[in-house]
């Protein structure tokens, strides 16, 4: 397999995010609680050639193809605190050092064959590395990463950064993340949805953050599903006619009062499915129908598909409710003041 190639894209299904959602939650519930019971006192532990030969794998020809060397490594769970022994390893494709003490990758540097990077769960501050100019995938989720800068690898797809403490996404330059399709930001302190202008972008996961309002997406033209899943979002103002790409929209356990606020979802053209569950609009009378009035060409609400009876009378509603607006008298125009006679 040479640097260039692109590695498989394993993002679930679109039928599947749900399901997916739920297990991500559960899974980050237990990560903060196991994270309460961890101390922070370790011994330096540095790596060792030893770890290193027992954690090589995946033989392939270098970049001349005329050498050999091992180019996979995983080094998980191995309490490690310094990797500045990889800095000699530069024909490494593919390194998992999660689950450890790491406070710095800058050793990490040197790897620039690098395609695959997993350093979840480590004492992370920073993602960020010198540019790499074939990673593909990183992962730095459950660290303690405050802010989205130096991450700028021209060939990178997809970003994990959930489990952190970002506030709020600077640094991310469209000009140099031309690839990247998948951001996981799920599980911060975000208190914004501004700085995200990636408009290659396709699937992003805001779940689980501090947002009161969805702004400054407008540029995501190529964006397909969207999750914003366990937030405090009031108001679905922030839904451009721009966002033309955008299918599936999960919006549950924020804090949406009014099913008047499904209008302004009717800027998306080709959203298909909408996820509301646990928010207090949901107790509405009549809550499924008024959505597929709003959003006739919505497939699916929550995890139930609209059957073609609720359609039939969703097209009536709507029919009826466009003749009565068509019948109202319109209103006249303020009259001139009277003119005195001549």
């Amino acid at each position: 397999m040479s640097d260039e190639e692109d590695l498989d894209d394993l993002e679930p299904e679109q039928d599947d995010l749900e399901k997916e959602d739920d297990k991500d939650t559960e899974e980050w519930e237990d990560y903060k609680k196991e994270g309460e019971d961890l101390s922070e006192d370790w011994l330096p532990t540095p790596l060792t050639e030893e770890m290193v030969k027992e954690g090589l794998s995946m033989l392939c020809k270098t970049g001349n193809g005329l050498a050999h060397a091992y180019v996979k490594l995983d080094l998980k769970d191995k309490d490690l605190t310094d990797i500045s022994l990889l800095c000699s390893y530069i024909h490494l494709r593919y390194v998992d050092i999660s689950e450890n003490h790491l406070t710095d990758l800058a050793p990490l540097n040197n790897l620039t064959h690098l395609l695959w990077l997993k350093a979840d769960g480590n004492q992370l501050r920073s993602a960020q590395l010198n540019e790499l100019p074939y990673l593909q995938i990183a992962s730095f989720a459950y660290n303690q990463i405050t802010d989205t800068e130096g991450i700028s690898h021209p060939r990178l797809a997809s970003l994990d950064l959930k489990g952190n403490r970002i506030q709020v996404v600077t640094g991310l330059d469209p000009e140099k993340l031309k690839s990247l399709h998948t951001l996981e930001l799920r599980g911060n302190q975000l208190y914004t949805t501004m700085g995200i202008n990636l408009p290659k972008l396709k699937k992003l996961f805001l779940a689980q953050n501090m947002l009161k309002k969805v702004e400054g997406l407008e540029s995501l033209s190529d964006l397909t599903t969207l999750h914003l899943r366990d937030n405090h979002i009031e108001t679905l103002s922030g839904f451009t006619k721009e966002m033309q790409s955008l299918q599936y929209l999960n919006l549950r356990g924020n804090s949406i009062t009014s099913l008047r606020e499904l209008a302004k979802l009717r800027e998306l053209p080709k959203l298909r499915a909408l996820v509301l569950l646990e928010n207090p609009c949901t107790d509405e009378t009549d809550y499924r129908q008024e959505a597929l009035v709003q959003m006739p060409h919505l497939e699916r609400l929550d995890k139930e598909f609209y059957e073609e009876e609720e359609r039939a009378e969703a097209d009536e509603i709507r029919q009826r409710m466009k003749e009565e607006q068509e019948q109202e008298p319109q209103p006249e125009h303020d009259l001139e003041p009277d003119q005195p006679s001549t």
